[in-house]
């Protein structure tokens, strides 16, 4: 789901976390997923800057270069089917305590360029059982021969993807987290 104004919950979180201030060339937005996991749970997979293969479906594998702090840079390779073989991303913003990842796009064979996101995780309750909003936003060049709203769906299908994928492997973890006997 794309988020625009209004004043809910979502819309505040957007206005304090996911500032972009996108060039002309550039489009931007936000999307939510409200996921049936506790956030230590969604969030054990999202900072893991070294390992997205683990919730991104269209990652084969991942090579780190540093130390997974600020400024770590991974080399992605994506699966086939995709525009792309490889992306070289850097990691801008790693912060537990907020639960806010940003990265930002250094490189690759894709036209995806100028290309940087935020990711964050906030607590929430669904169904009366502990749950967690995610939202992701990002910024990036509209490459020649594309509109903005070209460039927007085609992001927009990837990250819905991403979350899809995450809300399914988080919710997971969480109905095994409930079902493991206490005394292990």
């Amino acid at each position: 789901m794309s988020i625009g104004g209004g004043d809910s919950v979502e819309a505040e979180y957007i206005r304090r976390h996911h500032r972009h201030e996108p060039r002309e060339n550039q489009c931007t937005s936000a999307l939510v997923r409200h996921i049936k996991a506790p956030v230590h749970l969604v969030w054990s997979l999202v900072r893991r800057f070294d390992q997205p293969q683990k919730y991104k479906p269209f990652v084969s594998r991942c090579t780190m270069k540093g130390d997974l702090g600020i400024g770590s840079v991974r080399e992605v390779n994506v699966k086939s089917g995709l525009p792309a073989t490889t992306s070289t991303e850097r990691l801008e913003l790693l912060d537990d305590d907020e639960h806010i990842l940003g990265i930002r796009i250094v490189g690759g064979d894709h036209r995806l360029r100028n290309y940087s996101s935020i990711i964050t995780v906030h607590r929430e309750v669904i169904e009366g059982r502990p749950g967690t909003l995610v939202i992701e936003s990002f910024v990036v060049d509209v490459p020649d021969g594309n509109t903005k709203d070209e460039t927007c769906y085609f992001v927009e299908a990837l990250i819905r993807c991403n979350l899809k994928s995450l809300a399914d492997v988080s919710e997971r973890m969480a109905v095994q987290d409930r079902t493991e006997p206490i005394n292990q």
